[in-house]
């Protein structure tokens, strides 16, 4: 799985990467099917917004964004909504193929 950070006027210091690694990875690691995230940090005047976009395959797009005052409240509010985002995906997708039968369990009915 692929993570990058990038910061507009905001430095991404090993303070920040860290945190953003630590908190990330065990929340998309429960998604198999996730392929990249990208975790932008943006800083306006007295703003900060973190903005986290997650692909993946099949489709797979989660996208999520939150401005507060700090760097990472921003970055846990918006991390909150991707997971919320990723498990009503899987959650869908299993509700979908949960009824279907396997080949090799279907009974085969003589004629």
């Amino acid at each position: 799985m692929d993570i990058q950070i990038t910061g507009r006027n905001v430095e991404v210091n090993e303070a920040i990467h860290e945190y953003v690694m630590d908190r990330l990875e065990p929340i998309l690691a429960e998604y198999s099917r996730v392929e990249t995230c990208h975790v932008i940090f943006l800083n306006e005047k007295y703003r900060f917004t973190a903005t986290i976009v997650v692909q993946g395959r099949e489709k797979l797009t989660a996208e999520a964004q939150e401005t507060t005052d700090d760097l990472y409240t921003a970055f846990d509010a918006a991390l909150l909504k991707v997971d919320k985002q990723l498990r009503k995906a899987h959650d869908k997708m299993v509700d979908r193929h949960h009824e279907r039968q396997r080949l090799a369990d279907a009974e085969i009915v003589p004629e």
